[in-house]
């Protein structure tokens, strides 16, 4: 088995010493299903009563029987196999045991022996990031800590279907856990399988990590840090942990295996306790439940109705769109974004579309759209935590206001009011444009009455271009679009100005 290892260097005043570097990761993430994982209460997340969606099955009453969400192994086997695991035909729940008061059983159902996934794999960054297994289980309560050393428990959360994917220890520097975490999280909304919402609680990290001296072949003592609830937090607390474990090092003390918390607060981690071992939850098959048996039609069919993921969509968008990378992200990041610049393209390409109109140009137009969706719609759709699907905006109405924009019809100013007026309205980019008299000005007689009076009013400015100041032409196409309210062709202004002033 090879493992990568990362090379940190710790100063101590002269002395040098050199660490290796070794992080696995856990992550949790909280599968989209209607039901929980072993009865028929709401799995809703965003419930804001405590204990609403509790029942005598997920609080553990003696004399109840749990029954296995289908549709939930159904999201985790599609997780498994988007991420190149092998998927066990036969595998089965088991019982965790230990007390803590947001575990209403006392026990978790979940897997140890044979999960449904195995040795998978994630590419981050060129490097492949190897998965150990992925496992499904029921997610705890939640606790809720107030003032006055007063602990209360809210069950709704208890009995939601947990996914827990266990990664090898490959990872080597915070870099690659901040990767690693943002492609799984990406790649579990693009399946459907979790919002992996980290604020929501939806998706947690734990951190493993340990650090040894160079030339050391046995690993050194591992630490975990547990239920970190951002990606950038994952980061941080890597970064912490390998400063704190060489410093313990360099010292000449010795690291305890042992569990902590991340202080958000003050951007370190806690100790919380000395960290068990599989052997202390005493692990056995769940008596009420039967083995899960999968077939090859059935693992087949699961993957056939796997969508295009995050890392081919990327790549088929640089490819047939000739897109810049930085566009590519976002457009891909922001999934519903990618799907709806996908549906205005369809919208431009369509041979009986009235949008298309004498623009030709599609990859001119992909542009602008691509261009107009990430830097105006975009900032639109965050500030009111939306999607453009929720908006009035269609994507057929985007399309006749890309065509226009491209070819020239609007200028930017009269865009962006013709923009907004869309996001607030839902009318038709014509009726705005002939209801506010947006269309711009590029004829010669309007042109030339603009032209005329930004010379008159800019005598300075004239005098700078004559004397060979090229920048003061764009103060005079500044001025000839002021003097337009925006409305000119600023190509048209240009072309006009020179042929002038060279006279």
């Amino acid at each position: 088995m090879v493992f990568y290892n990362h090379l940190f260097s710790w100063y101590s005043g002269n002395a040098m010493t050199d660490y290796l570097t070794t992080i696995g990761l856990e992550v949790h993430a909280e599968l989209n299903t209607k039901t929980k994982m072993f009865c028929d209460c709401a799995n809703d997340p965003l419930e804001k009563t405590p204990n609403l969606n509790v029942c005598p099955i997920c609080m553990g009453h003696p004399g109840t029987l749990p029954v296995i969400n289908r549709g939930a192994v159904e999201k985790l086997i599609a997780a498994g196999l988007a991420l190149e695991c092998s998927i066990e035909k036969h595998s089965f729940f088991e019982r965790k045991n230990y007390f803590y008061p947001d575990l209403p059983k006392g026990y978790q159902i979940s897997q140890f022996q044979v999960p449904f996934c195995r040795e998978g794999v994630l590419n981050v960054g060129g490097k492949k990031i190897r998965i150990e297994r992925i496992h499904l289980e029921e997610d705890a309560g939640k606790l809720i800590h107030e003032s006055g050393d007063v602990t209360l428990v809210d069950y709704n959360r208890a009995g939601v279907p947990l996914m827990e994917l266990v990664t090898h220890p490959d990872l080597t520097e915070p870099e690659e856990v901040r990767r690693f975490a943002s492609e799984l999280q990406l790649i579990l909304r693009y399946l459907g399988a979790s919002d992996a919402d980290m604020e929501k609680g939806q998706m947690r990290i734990e951190v493993n990590l340990s650090l040894r001296p160079k030339g050391q072949k046995d690993y050194g003592t591992k630490v975990e840090v547990k239920n970190i609830n951002s990606i950038s937090s994952a980061a941080k607390s890597a970064d912490y942990e390998i400063k704190r474990q060489a410093e313990v090092l360099e010292s000449g003390g010795t690291l305890v295996q042992e569990t902590r918390g991340w202080d958000d607060v003050h951007d370190k981690t806690i100790s919380q306790r000395t960290k068990e071992g599989s052997a202390d939850y005493r692990y056995f098959p769940e008596p009420d439940l039967p083995p899960i048996v999968f077939t090859d039609t059935e693992i087949e069919a699961i993957r056939a109705s796997l969508p295009e993921l995050p890392v081919a969509r990327r790549e088929r968008f640089a490819r047939e769109y000739g897109l810049p990378d930085g566009d590519v992200e976002i457009l891909t990041v922001f999934k519903e974004l990618g799907d709806f610049f996908e549906e205005v393209v369809s919208e431009l390409k369509a041979e009986d579309s009235p949008v298309t109109g004498e623009a030709t140009d599609y990859g001119k137009l992909t542009k602008v759209a691509a261009n107009w969706l990430i830097t105006q719609l975009q900032p639109k759709l965050n500030a009111v935590s939306a999607i453009p699907q929720d908006t009035k905006i269609t994507p057929a109405l985007f399309a006749d206001f890309v065509v226009r924009v491209a070819s020239g019809q609007i200028g930017s100013t009269a865009a962006q009011v013709v923009l907004q007026t869309m996001w607030e309205t839902g009318e038709d980019p014509e009726d705005i444009i002939k209801a506010k008299d947006l269309a711009q000005v590029s004829d010669s007689v309007s042109m030339n009455i603009f032209v005329e009076d930004a010379i008159a009013q800019s005598e300075k400015i004239v005098a700078d271009f004559k004397g060979g100041k090229e920048v003061a032409l764009k103060a005079l196409v500044g001025k000839v679009m002021a003097l337009s309210k925006g409305k000119a062709d600023p190509k048209v202004a240009e072309q006009m100005l020179r042929e002038k002033l060279s006279l």
